[in-house]
Protein backbone atom coordinates (compact mmCIF):
# COMPACT_ATOMS: atom_id res chain seq x y z
CA UNK A 1 0.00 0.00 0.00
CA UNK A 2 2.84 2.59 0.92
CA UNK A 3 4.41 1.65 -2.54
CA UNK A 4 0.95 2.47 -4.19
CA UNK A 5 0.73 5.50 -2.43
CA UNK A 6 4.36 7.19 -3.00
CA UNK A 7 3.66 5.75 -6.81
CA UNK A 8 0.36 7.86 -7.16
CA UNK A 9 1.73 11.26 -5.09
CA UNK A 10 5.01 10.92 -7.49
CA UNK A 11 2.66 10.54 -11.00
CA UNK A 12 0.60 13.28 -9.77
CA UNK A 13 4.06 15.83 -8.90
CA UNK A 14 4.82 14.89 -12.72
CA UNK A 15 1.80 15.41 -14.23
CA UNK A 16 1.27 18.81 -11.91
CA UNK A 17 4.68 19.83 -13.34
CA UNK A 18 3.66 19.51 -16.72
CA UNK A 19 0.59 21.03 -16.73
CA UNK A 20 1.78 24.21 -14.47
CA UNK A 21 3.95 25.24 -17.56
CA UNK A 22 1.23 24.80 -19.60
CA UNK A 23 -1.55 27.25 -18.82
CA UNK A 24 -3.52 24.14 -17.06
CA UNK A 25 -3.30 21.40 -19.69
CA UNK A 26 -1.72 18.39 -20.26
CA UNK A 27 0.45 19.71 -23.65
CA UNK A 28 2.63 16.54 -24.14
CA UNK A 29 -0.14 14.28 -24.22
CA UNK A 30 -2.62 17.53 -26.63
CA UNK A 31 0.53 17.42 -28.65
CA UNK A 32 0.40 13.49 -29.08
CA UNK A 33 3.78 12.97 -27.14
CA UNK A 34 4.97 10.74 -24.33
CA UNK A 35 2.71 11.82 -20.80
CA UNK A 36 4.58 14.18 -19.04
CA UNK A 37 5.25 11.74 -16.17
CA UNK A 38 7.76 9.56 -18.22
CA UNK A 39 9.75 12.20 -19.12
CA UNK A 40 12.68 12.79 -16.70
CA UNK A 41 11.86 16.02 -15.26
CA UNK A 42 16.27 17.15 -15.76
CA UNK A 43 17.67 17.19 -18.77
CA UNK A 44 21.33 16.70 -18.69
CA UNK A 45 23.15 18.42 -22.62
CA UNK A 46 26.48 18.34 -22.83
CA UNK A 47 28.77 21.07 -25.16
CA UNK A 48 32.51 21.38 -26.07
CA UNK A 49 33.69 24.43 -24.60
CA UNK A 50 33.95 26.23 -21.15
CA UNK A 51 32.61 29.82 -20.17
CA UNK A 52 31.11 31.90 -17.64
CA UNK A 53 27.74 31.76 -18.98
CA UNK A 54 28.00 27.99 -19.16
CA UNK A 55 26.22 27.74 -22.49
CA UNK A 56 27.23 27.18 -25.76
CA UNK A 57 26.80 29.08 -29.15
CA UNK A 58 24.68 28.80 -31.84
CA UNK A 59 20.73 28.49 -31.80
CA UNK A 60 21.50 26.02 -28.79
CA UNK A 61 23.14 28.25 -27.11
CA UNK A 62 20.88 31.29 -27.46
CA UNK A 63 17.94 29.54 -26.71
CA UNK A 64 19.54 28.47 -23.86
CA UNK A 65 20.73 32.08 -22.85
CA UNK A 66 17.06 33.67 -23.20
CA UNK A 67 15.38 30.46 -21.99
CA UNK A 68 13.82 30.14 -24.85
CA UNK A 69 14.33 26.12 -25.12
CA UNK A 70 13.89 25.85 -21.43
CA UNK A 71 10.12 27.09 -21.77
CA UNK A 72 9.51 24.43 -24.79
CA UNK A 73 10.86 21.55 -23.09
CA UNK A 74 8.59 22.58 -19.66
CA UNK A 75 5.65 21.84 -22.00
CA UNK A 76 6.74 17.97 -21.80
CA UNK A 77 7.49 18.00 -18.21
CA UNK A 78 11.38 19.09 -18.66
CA UNK A 79 11.56 21.10 -15.42
CA UNK A 80 15.45 21.10 -15.29
CA UNK A 81 18.56 21.61 -18.05
CA UNK A 82 21.78 20.69 -16.67
CA UNK A 83 24.59 21.56 -18.93
CA UNK A 84 28.31 20.85 -18.66
CA UNK A 85 31.29 21.94 -20.90
CA UNK A 86 33.97 19.54 -22.29
CA UNK A 87 37.29 20.41 -23.25
CA UNK A 88 37.16 17.71 -25.96
CA UNK A 89 34.48 15.35 -27.54
CA UNK A 90 35.96 12.25 -26.55
CA UNK A 91 34.90 13.17 -23.25
CA UNK A 92 32.08 14.40 -23.95
CA UNK A 93 30.79 10.70 -25.43
CA UNK A 94 32.13 9.24 -22.47
CA UNK A 95 29.71 10.75 -20.35
CA UNK A 96 27.20 9.95 -23.03
CA UNK A 97 27.86 6.23 -22.87
CA UNK A 98 28.02 6.29 -19.03
CA UNK A 99 24.80 7.95 -19.02
CA UNK A 100 25.86 10.68 -17.22
CA UNK A 101 24.53 13.02 -20.53
CA UNK A 102 21.08 12.68 -22.13
CA UNK A 103 22.14 14.50 -24.95
CA UNK A 104 25.24 17.08 -26.43
CA UNK A 105 26.33 18.98 -29.53
CA UNK A 106 29.77 18.19 -30.49
CA UNK A 107 31.96 17.78 -33.79
CA UNK A 108 31.41 15.40 -36.03
CA UNK A 109 34.44 13.32 -36.12
CA UNK A 110 34.73 12.12 -32.13
CA UNK A 111 30.46 11.44 -32.59
CA UNK A 112 31.32 8.98 -35.67
CA UNK A 113 34.07 7.45 -33.62
CA UNK A 114 31.93 7.01 -30.77
CA UNK A 115 28.74 5.43 -32.78
CA UNK A 116 31.62 2.90 -35.31
CA UNK A 117 32.45 1.73 -31.67
CA UNK A 118 29.32 0.81 -30.78
CA UNK A 119 28.18 3.83 -29.05
CA UNK A 120 24.56 3.27 -28.69
CA UNK A 121 23.28 6.65 -29.94
CA UNK A 122 21.40 8.72 -32.96
CA UNK A 123 22.08 11.60 -35.07
CA UNK A 124 19.36 13.84 -34.21
CA UNK A 125 20.67 17.30 -35.78
CA UNK A 126 23.10 18.80 -37.34
CA UNK A 127 23.48 22.54 -37.08
CA UNK A 128 26.61 24.14 -38.55
CA UNK A 129 28.42 22.12 -41.71
CA UNK A 130 31.18 24.93 -41.61
CA UNK A 131 33.71 24.55 -38.76
CA UNK A 132 37.24 25.90 -39.86
CA UNK A 133 40.07 24.03 -38.02
CA UNK A 134 43.80 25.91 -37.92
CA UNK A 135 47.36 24.36 -38.40
CA UNK A 136 50.00 26.68 -36.38
CA UNK A 137 53.65 26.11 -36.33
CA UNK A 138 55.93 27.82 -34.03
CA UNK A 139 57.64 31.06 -33.60
CA UNK A 140 60.62 30.85 -35.91
CA UNK A 141 59.81 27.01 -36.83
CA UNK A 142 57.66 25.67 -40.08
CA UNK A 143 56.85 28.21 -42.33
CA UNK A 144 55.17 25.64 -44.96
CA UNK A 145 53.04 22.72 -44.14
CA UNK A 146 55.78 20.41 -46.34
CA UNK A 147 58.22 21.89 -43.56
CA UNK A 148 56.36 19.47 -41.39
CA UNK A 149 57.89 16.44 -42.72
CA UNK A 150 59.61 14.33 -39.64
CA UNK A 151 57.83 16.90 -36.80
CA UNK A 152 55.56 16.92 -33.97
CA UNK A 153 52.15 18.10 -34.09
CA UNK A 154 49.62 18.40 -30.74
CA UNK A 155 46.73 17.33 -31.77
CA UNK A 156 43.45 16.33 -29.66
CA UNK A 157 43.38 12.81 -30.54
CA UNK A 158 39.40 11.85 -31.62
CA UNK A 159 38.85 15.47 -32.49
CA UNK A 160 37.51 17.00 -36.18
CA UNK A 161 41.35 18.81 -36.39
CA UNK A 162 42.86 15.47 -35.71
CA UNK A 163 41.38 14.24 -38.90
CA UNK A 164 41.99 17.62 -40.48
CA UNK A 165 45.11 17.22 -40.11
CA UNK A 166 45.86 13.54 -40.64
CA UNK A 167 44.41 14.48 -44.08
CA UNK A 168 46.03 17.61 -44.74
CA UNK A 169 48.88 16.16 -44.22
CA UNK A 170 48.36 13.06 -46.61
CA UNK A 171 47.09 15.40 -48.95
CA UNK A 172 50.44 17.45 -48.80
CA UNK A 173 52.51 14.08 -49.37
CA UNK A 174 53.96 14.98 -45.67
CA UNK A 175 54.89 11.39 -43.89
CA UNK A 176 57.64 10.89 -40.64
CA UNK A 177 55.56 13.40 -38.58
CA UNK A 178 54.77 12.96 -34.57
CA UNK A 179 51.05 13.35 -33.60
CA UNK A 180 50.93 14.13 -29.86
CA UNK A 181 47.56 14.07 -27.72
CA UNK A 182 47.16 17.48 -25.99
CA UNK A 183 44.04 19.75 -24.83
CA UNK A 184 44.40 23.16 -26.48
CA UNK A 185 45.57 24.85 -23.53
CA UNK A 186 48.67 22.53 -22.94
CA UNK A 187 49.41 22.58 -26.75
CA UNK A 188 49.56 26.01 -26.90
CA UNK A 189 51.67 26.26 -23.88
CA UNK A 190 54.22 23.62 -25.18
CA UNK A 191 54.19 25.60 -29.00
CA UNK A 192 55.33 28.62 -26.75
CA UNK A 193 58.09 26.76 -25.11
CA UNK A 194 58.91 25.40 -28.46
CA UNK A 195 58.49 21.83 -27.29
CA UNK A 196 56.08 21.18 -30.54
CA UNK A 197 56.67 22.56 -34.20
CA UNK A 198 53.36 22.91 -34.88
CA UNK A 199 49.63 22.57 -32.88
CA UNK A 200 45.83 22.50 -34.43
CA UNK A 201 43.09 25.08 -33.06
CA UNK A 202 40.10 26.60 -33.91
CA UNK A 203 37.90 29.56 -34.24
CA UNK A 204 38.92 32.78 -31.91
CA UNK A 205 41.69 31.66 -30.00
CA UNK A 206 43.50 30.38 -33.36
CA UNK A 207 43.09 34.12 -35.07
CA UNK A 208 44.49 34.78 -31.49
CA UNK A 209 47.51 32.72 -31.87
CA UNK A 210 48.01 34.03 -35.06
CA UNK A 211 47.64 37.60 -33.94
CA UNK A 212 51.01 36.79 -31.41
CA UNK A 213 53.32 36.11 -34.00
CA UNK A 214 52.46 32.09 -34.74
CA UNK A 215 52.55 30.81 -37.93
CA UNK A 216 49.36 30.42 -39.88
CA UNK A 217 50.40 27.11 -41.88
CA UNK A 218 47.22 26.64 -43.59
CA UNK A 219 43.19 26.15 -42.54
CA UNK A 220 40.30 24.12 -43.65
CA UNK A 221 38.61 26.95 -45.77
CA UNK A 222 40.79 26.23 -48.26
CA UNK A 223 39.97 22.40 -48.66
CA UNK A 224 36.66 22.17 -48.18
CA UNK A 225 36.50 18.38 -47.59
CA UNK A 226 38.09 19.02 -44.65
CA UNK A 227 35.71 21.43 -43.06
CA UNK A 228 34.05 20.51 -40.07
CA UNK A 229 30.48 20.00 -38.55
CA UNK A 230 28.56 19.43 -35.74
CA UNK A 231 26.77 16.55 -34.57
CA UNK A 232 23.98 17.01 -32.21
CA UNK A 233 23.52 12.78 -30.44
CA UNK A 234 21.19 11.50 -28.02
CA UNK A 235 21.21 8.20 -26.12
CA UNK A 236 19.01 5.33 -26.95
CA UNK A 237 18.34 5.44 -23.21
CA UNK A 238 17.27 8.97 -23.18
CA UNK A 239 15.07 7.89 -26.35
CA UNK A 240 13.32 5.43 -25.03
CA UNK A 241 11.93 7.54 -22.09
CA UNK A 242 10.71 10.56 -24.10
CA UNK A 243 10.56 8.99 -28.26
CA UNK A 244 9.60 12.31 -29.58
CA UNK A 245 12.78 14.02 -28.06
CA UNK A 246 13.82 14.72 -31.30
CA UNK A 247 10.99 16.61 -32.74
CA UNK A 248 10.73 18.56 -29.78
CA UNK A 249 14.21 19.50 -29.87
CA UNK A 250 14.71 20.58 -33.47
CA UNK A 251 11.43 22.82 -33.29
CA UNK A 252 12.58 24.40 -29.51
CA UNK A 253 16.16 25.04 -31.56
CA UNK A 254 14.24 26.37 -34.65
CA UNK A 255 12.53 28.75 -32.61
CA UNK A 256 15.46 29.99 -30.64
CA UNK A 257 17.25 30.79 -34.42
CA UNK A 258 14.28 32.50 -35.81
CA UNK A 259 14.75 35.22 -32.34
CA UNK A 260 18.61 35.48 -32.52
CA UNK A 261 17.96 36.29 -36.33
CA UNK A 262 15.72 38.89 -34.53
CA UNK A 263 18.61 40.19 -32.42
CA UNK A 264 21.68 39.94 -34.53
CA UNK A 265 23.89 42.61 -32.71
CA UNK A 266 22.88 41.11 -29.52
CA UNK A 267 23.72 37.75 -30.72
CA UNK A 268 26.84 39.06 -31.75
CA UNK A 269 27.91 40.32 -28.10
CA UNK A 270 26.57 37.10 -26.50
CA UNK A 271 29.08 35.45 -28.69
CA UNK A 272 31.48 37.83 -27.58
CA UNK A 273 31.34 37.33 -23.86
CA UNK A 274 31.22 33.77 -23.71
CA UNK A 275 34.52 33.57 -26.09
CA UNK A 276 36.23 36.87 -24.50
CA UNK A 277 36.52 38.38 -27.69
CA UNK A 278 34.42 41.65 -29.71
CA UNK A 279 31.47 41.54 -31.51
CA UNK A 280 33.44 42.15 -34.82
CA UNK A 281 35.75 39.47 -34.38
CA UNK A 282 32.67 37.00 -33.34
CA UNK A 283 30.89 38.05 -36.62
CA UNK A 284 33.86 36.85 -38.74
CA UNK A 285 34.46 33.56 -37.14
CA UNK A 286 31.11 32.44 -35.98
CA UNK A 287 28.66 34.27 -38.98
CA UNK A 288 24.58 33.85 -38.39
CA UNK A 289 24.51 32.65 -42.08
CA UNK A 290 26.73 29.17 -40.89
CA UNK A 291 23.61 28.02 -38.53
CA UNK A 292 21.37 25.19 -40.21
CA UNK A 293 17.65 26.28 -40.15
CA UNK A 294 16.82 22.52 -40.56
CA UNK A 295 18.22 19.63 -38.60
CA UNK A 296 19.67 18.09 -41.71
CA UNK A 297 20.89 19.79 -44.94
CA UNK A 298 22.57 17.71 -48.41
CA UNK A 299 25.57 19.39 -48.02
CA UNK A 300 26.15 18.10 -44.34
CA UNK A 301 25.14 15.21 -44.86
CA UNK A 302 27.93 15.03 -47.80
CA UNK A 303 30.49 16.20 -45.28
CA UNK A 304 29.51 13.53 -42.95
CA UNK A 305 29.61 10.66 -45.42
CA UNK A 306 33.39 12.28 -46.52
CA UNK A 307 34.46 11.93 -42.88
CA UNK A 308 32.92 8.73 -42.21
CA UNK A 309 34.79 7.31 -44.87
CA UNK A 310 38.15 9.03 -43.64
CA UNK A 311 38.01 8.08 -40.85
CA UNK A 312 37.47 4.24 -41.53
CA UNK A 313 39.94 4.69 -44.19
CA UNK A 314 42.30 5.15 -41.91
CA UNK A 315 41.62 3.04 -39.07
CA UNK A 316 40.19 5.70 -36.75
CA UNK A 317 36.87 4.37 -36.54
CA UNK A 318 36.59 0.96 -36.18
CA UNK A 319 33.71 -0.05 -38.70
CA UNK A 320 31.89 1.45 -41.75
CA UNK A 321 28.04 1.92 -41.20
CA UNK A 322 25.51 3.57 -43.17
CA UNK A 323 24.90 7.36 -41.71
CA UNK A 324 21.36 7.38 -42.62
CA UNK A 325 21.26 4.05 -39.75
CA UNK A 326 22.54 6.46 -37.45
CA UNK A 327 20.36 9.60 -38.12
CA UNK A 328 17.47 9.80 -37.07
CA UNK A 329 14.84 12.14 -39.23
Amino acid sequence: MVMLVLQACGNNTASTKGASSAGGNNTAEAAGSEPASKVPAVLNFGYIGSNKLNVPGGAEGWGFYKGIIQEELKKYGITEVKLTGFPNGPDQTESLISGRLDFGSLGDTPAIIAYASGAKTRLISQSSAHTVGYLIGKKDGPKTVKDLQGKTIAIQKGSFMHRYVVGLLKQEGVTGYKLVHMLIPDATAALARGDVDATTNVGIPALKLIDQGYTHLDDASSHPDLLGSSATVVSEDYLAKFPDFPKVWNEAREKALADLKQHEDEYYQFLAEINDTTPELAKQVNPISDIKDTAFTEEGTKLLEGTKNFLVEEKLAKKDFNISDWQLQ
